[in-house]
């Protein structure tokens, strides 16, 4: 490397200190202000290594028919603006244009462009320093940019990029002065993105080159921008001149790869597409980078339309009016070089002036607006420099090239129905065309879509214009077939575009355009069934008052509430009769007001249920019916001491009588079934309960039960004495007819039990709003049984059969039992 640039230096001193009396006219253009051109008129494949510390002189190498075309196009450029009467009238523009055939060896000619009358200025204030030109066009890649572009950047000489489209180039603190005339990187990545996804596909590959800025800067921002798309980079490549191209095209085809993204220079780009010719890859979809998206030589390739489908992205802009007139003129002129290879320092060209005139024009013009629109750049700027009009220009006056820089960054024209500006990284709007391949079909390049960044993105694809291969359908390539509607998808390898597909379950949904991969519960109060892209709002459903079969149980409820008061007043009025007394004297009294109490929680069944609802429905039952429950137990209890303990056991009876035992029982047995209650209260209280599982459609308002524990400690004290009292009124079944309150409990018992099993087999097999309402049917159930089987009879005999209750009567029946069990 040493030597490279020893040899650049030297051959840089001998162009400065050996005499020059003539000018390659295509090189060299006088003027009032320079502008420096850089192009690859010849390009150096691969360099040997020199043997002595010399430059390399590019007329040795190839020639290549792209750089000197471009190189027209400034000088067209040029002369355009010097024949202008409204840019810069009185300003001629000159050109220093040099032929950089490797960026690394040619340091000498941009010294050149840098320097002042052959002397380079270090160490000195930068304000005042003057350079040779005032600005300079090129280089053509991003290869040639990086290398060159620091030796520009020291002074602010603006220096204006035709085709460097790195997005690397664009970092202001490392080129404040670069600009460039082609969309970035970005751009033209964001635009493949597009077209891939435009077309429904996730499983492409991507072929770039290993030794230039361009590709590797192209990968990397591709890369980048894939990560949220949804597209897989199935594999890459990163190609060296040596590599084995069959070998990389054979395994992408046996990867079922059928997009590939070649996003290389020109050489690169034509070893791929013509190795896959020669070994017959078929059927793909490739994908062109600006590079090589309009390539006159891979488009009369031989073979060139089995390949497959061809899209490539290139500037919208491509004609130039005028220069094809300008290169014929300049063919007419008969230019030439007139002087000698070695005073020129890679000024020359053998015989470019003989060259075809037609050959030249048609070249690829991908690049030829850029070159065009950044001479035009470098005029505006210096048109805003010199304060011109339309009378004409100040006079000719050192310009700082920071300060021309600041005028060109703030461009803002329109050129042939283009505008024309820069961002705060020197880098103009992107206004791409999407064209389409068509062998043997007129014309061969058609325009199918377009891409422009300013003032918004906008992308547009007209897939009705696409011949695809064969005359067949979209190609497919993706590594799993997109999910059904209502599916997620399951990642099964590392790339997120292979995947297995299953169904979202019930109470589920999956939103696509959020996230592929995640079923999302409903929210509270929703719904949805299997493989559900929404959720839907459930239906409130509780007992409501209005209902028919609510309407009807609270007509049973408030009749029982209206029969049981009926029941108390009739039995206060008969308070001292021998029916009342038989059936417990105030003890009943306590059982009436017990029953009606237990009933008032019916009524909290109905609306939506709210915590003290929740409390109150089983509350006064537990407690007040147990209450009841407790006065029956004892009335068998004491009721079989009295015909059956009292001859057997006649202290036991005794003692009961004296301290009033079936009280005393009472007040124990309420006072611990109290406790419990409050327990269950205090510690697990019910409260509301949305039943969201029984119908998928529906939210059913309930209550639950509380907690489990102590729910079953209050309701257990009401279950065992049911049982204990059942157990007592069974042992007085066989009792004189008028005493006979056993047959009655056991009756009221018998109902009892039949309801609450009614109600919990519906509970284990039914489900909906009524089964709270079968709860209080058991409820009602329950008191009805009581006041029908013990307390209507006797009312009826109150009522109807008065010679029934009378004292004599109840003598001569007690009479006749104890006679009874006496012959026993």
């Amino acid at each position: 490397m040493q030597c490279v640039l020893l040899g650049c230096l030297f051959n840089f001193v001998l162009y400065v200190f050996t005499k020059h009396d003539c000018e390659a006219s295509e090189f060299n253009l006088q003027g009032d202000y320079k502008i420096g051109g850089i192009f690859k008129v010849h390009t150096a494949g691969d360099i040997t290594a020199q043997s002595s510390p010399v430059a390399l002189e590019c007329l040795t190498q190839p020639f290549l028919m792209e750089g000197y075309s471009m190189m027209q196009v400034m000088r067209f450029a040029v002369e355009e603006i010097n024949n202008s009467s409204t840019l810069l009238p009185n300003i001629s523009l000159g050109y220093e244009i040099f032929d950089v055939c490797a960026a690394v060896q040619n340091f000498p000619s941009v010294l050149n462009l840098i320097s002042n009358n052959g002397r380079i200025t270090v160490g000195a204030s930068r304000k005042n320093i003057t350079h040779n030109v005032i600005g300079v066009v090129g280089p053509y890649g991003s290869a040639d940019s990086v290398p060159l572009a620091p030796l520009f950047m020291m002074d602010f000489i603006p220096m204006i990029s035709y085709g460097a489209s790195s997005f690397t180039l664009s970092n202001k603190l490392v080129y404040p002065s670069f600009l460039r005339t082609v969309p970035t990187n970005k751009d033209i990545i964001g635009l493949i993105i597009q077209i891939i996804k435009n077309f429904g596909w996730n499983w492409v590959a991507f072929i770039g080159s290993q030794d230039d800025e361009y590709s590797r800067n192209g990968l990397e921002l591709f890369r980048e921008y894939i990560q949220d798309t949804g597209i897989c980079l199935a594999n890459l490549y990163a190609l060296e001149k040596k590599s084995n191209y069959e070998d990389v095209l054979r395994k992408i085809d046996s990867l079922s790869i059928n997009v590939i993204i070649v996003f290389t220079l020109e050489d690169y780009a034509r070893n791929v597409i013509k190795t896959a010719i020669k070994i017959n890859i078929k059927g793909k979809v490739w994908i062109a980078g600006d590079t090589w998206s309009m390539d006159q030589e891979l488009s009369t390739t031989p073979g060139i339309e089995k390949i497959g489908t061809v899209f490539g992205v290139t500037d919208r802009t491509l004609s130039l009016p005028g220069f094809t007139d300008f290169v014929y003129k300049s063919r007419f002129k008969g230019e030439a070089d007139e002087c000698s290879v070695g005073e020129t320092c890679n000024q020359a060209c053998e015989n470019c002036t003989s060259l075809n005139t037609e050959k030249v024009i048609n070249v690829n013009p991908t690049y030829s607006f850029t070159v065009y629109t950044a001479v035009y750049a470098i005029a505006h700027a210096l048109h805003d420099a010199l304060n011109c009009s339309d009378v004409g220009c100040s006079t000719v006056q050192d310009i700082p090239s920071y300060l021309l820089l600041q005028y060109v960054r703030k461009s803002n024209f329109t050129l042939h129905n283009r505008l024309i500006r820069f961002d705060e990284y020197g880098d103009p709007p992107a206004s791409f065309a999407v064209v389409h391949w068509r062998p043997k079909r007129d014309p061969f390049f058609l325009m199918v879509g377009t891409y422009d960044t300013y003032p918004t993105v906008r992308f547009t694809l007209n897939n009705n214009l696409v011949s695809w291969y064969d005359n067949g359908t979209v190609p497919f390539s993706n590594c799993s077939v997109e999910c059904e509607s209502g599916f997620a998808r399951v990642q099964n390898s590392v790339h997120k575009c292979c995947f297995q597909c299953e169904k979202c379950p019930a109470n589920t949904y999956i939103n696509t355009s959020v996230d592929f991969y995640t079923c999302t519960s409903c929210q509270e109060g929703e719904w949805s069934d299997e493989g559900s892209t929404y959720c839907t709002k459930r239906s409130i459903v509780y007992l409501q008052y209005t209902d028919l079969l609510s309407i009807l149980f609270l007509l049973c409820a408030a009749s029982f509430m209206v029969v049981s008061i009926t029941v108390t007043i009739l039995f206060a009025f008969n308070y001292n009769t021998p029916v009342v007394k038989s059936a417990g004297g105030s003890m009943c009294f306590l059982m009436l007001v017990c029953l009606i109490l237990s009933n008032i929680g019916v009524f909290f069944y109905f609306g939506v249920p709210l915590p003290v609802n929740c409390v109150l429905r089983n509350i006064f039952f537990i407690f007040f019916f147990t209450v009841c429950l407790s006065c029956m137990a004892v009335r068998s209890f004491q009721i079989v001491s009295v015909f059956k303990m009292a001859a057997k056991f006649p202290k036991a009876y005794s003692w009961w009588m004296k301290y009033n035992g079936q009280w005393l029982c009472l007040a124990v047995y309420t006072f611990l079934h109290l406790i419990a209650c409050w327990i269950w209260l205090h510690f697990g209280r019910p409260k509301p309960y949305n039943d969201n599982t029984s119908f998928k459609d529906q939210t059913i308002l309930s209550c639950d039960i509380g907690t489990v524990v102590t729910s079953i400690l209050a309701w257990s004290f009401l279950w065992v004495l049911s049982v204990v009292c059942f157990c007592f009124s069974y042992m007085g079944k066989d009792l004189p007819k008028n005493y006979n309150e056993a047959k009655s409990i056991t009756f009221s018992l018998v109902l009892f039990y039949l309801g609450w099993i009614a109600y919990f087999t519906a509970y284990i097999v039914f489900r909906g709003q009524y089964v709270q309402l079968l709860n209080a049917v058991a409820q009602l159930t329950s008191s009805y049984g009581i006041i029908i089987s013990f307390f209507i009879p006797r009312t009826y005999i109150i009522v109807f059969q008065p010679n029934k209750n009378t004292q004599a009567y109840f003598q001569t029946k007690i009479q006749t039992y104890t006679q009874t069990i006496s012959r026993m």
